[in-house]
């Protein structure tokens, strides 16, 4: 499905890190929940059967590599194959992902969501560059001795997964990207600048920031996104940790040094891409996802109509099968 409709332009914001207020009000409106957030379970890697069938029940583990304690869930490990290793958004950790989605690939695959160094409950100092953060991603790979895996990353996630696949890409069978776009790409570098925007005016509205920031302020994004903060809150024991304002500043640096960057040369990278995106993108704009669609030689692109940055989340169902017919090929 190519559903082409332009992006909307944003001009970036000066002074963007003025003080740490704006920080400490992001950090909680991005992750606004009432429940407390608790320490990670500490425990070692376990394989065999999952204990349990939802992503909102599945207990917290760590495994220790490279000095970093990494907290992770996995669940689906009974189905064996190919691992799908989850790299996560700007200032999220483990409760941001949706579980609907968790729940429907791991209904098919073994997924795996893990807190990069010094983020949520994994130990360490945070990385402020997409190539340190990849280099921790790899070594999380490594210890969990998995010798291949597909990548489903979203929006800087998806910028993690292509430094991981460019540095050692026989790690990586397959790649979904959702959400992002290529180094050097128009608007990446502004990213803060929308965040905070979105940050402020959910502050003022009493609403998250992702309602602005993931779903478009159409009738059908509004409700999307209302639906989508609902299934965060599902999980209500054993919460990660909230990211820092420390980490967060350091995520901020690593995007605009992402969105200046010279661009890499994709053309080399051969694995399969799923490249995913809603028509109206405003943190990292629409037209990187095209652009990101055609360096990849071997791509296949999904724009999704009147959805935003979160577009994987407001058509989750069909972005579920779309993923699993992409893995089954």
């Amino acid at each position: 499905m190519l559903l082409k409709t332009p992006a909307v332009q944003i001009n970036p914001m000066r002074h963007l890190l003025k003080t740490a207020t704006f920080g400490l009000t992001l950090a909680a409106s991005l992750h606004s929940t009432a429940v407390e957030a608790t320490e990670a379970i500490p425990s070692s890697k376990v394989t065999g059967p999952a204990l349990t069938t939802s992503w909102k029940d599945v207990p917290t583990k760590t495994i220790t590599a490279g000095g970093v304690d990494f907290a992770y869930r996995e669940l689906g490990e009974n189905h064996g194959g190919t691992p799908v290793v989850f790299l996560v958004h700007l200032a999220a950790v483990l409760d941001n992902w949706d579980s609907r989605i968790m729940d429907g690939i791991a209904a098919k695959h073994h997924v795996i969501a893990f807190d990069n160094r010094g983020i949520g409950s994994s130990s360490g100092s945070p990385s402020n560059s997409m190539e340190q953060m990849a280099d921790d991603a790899i070594t999380f790979v490594k210890a969990m001795e998995f010798r291949q895996v597909d990548l489903l990353g979203f929006s800087m996630g998806g910028m993690i997964a292509q430094e991981m696949v460019l540095k050692e890409p026989q790690l990586v069978r397959k790649m979904v990207l959702a959400g992002t776009g290529p180094a050097g790409g128009k608007g990446i570098s502004s990213v803060a600048g929308v965040t905070f925007y979105d940050m402020l005016r959910g502050f003022l509205t009493g609403q998250d920031a992702k309602q602005y920031l993931f779903f478009t302020r159409t009738p059908n994004g509004i409700e999307a996104g209302k639906a989508f903060l609902e299934r965060l809150k599902e999980r209500t024991e054993n919460r990660d940790k909230d990211i820092s304002v420390s980490a967060f500043l350091a995520q901020l640096q690593a995007l605009r040094a992402w969105g200046q960057k010279t661009p890499a040369d994709l053309s080399v990278v051969k694995q399969p891409a799923l490249v995913v995106n809603g028509d109206a993108d405003r943190m990292v704009p629409t037209p990187n996802t095209h652009d990101l669609a055609r360096r990849l030689p071997n791509s296949t692109l999904i724009i999704y109509p009147d959805a935003g940055h979160g577009g994987i989340f407001q058509f989750h169902a069909d972005f579920v099968a779309s993923t699993l017919e992409f893995l089954a090929r």
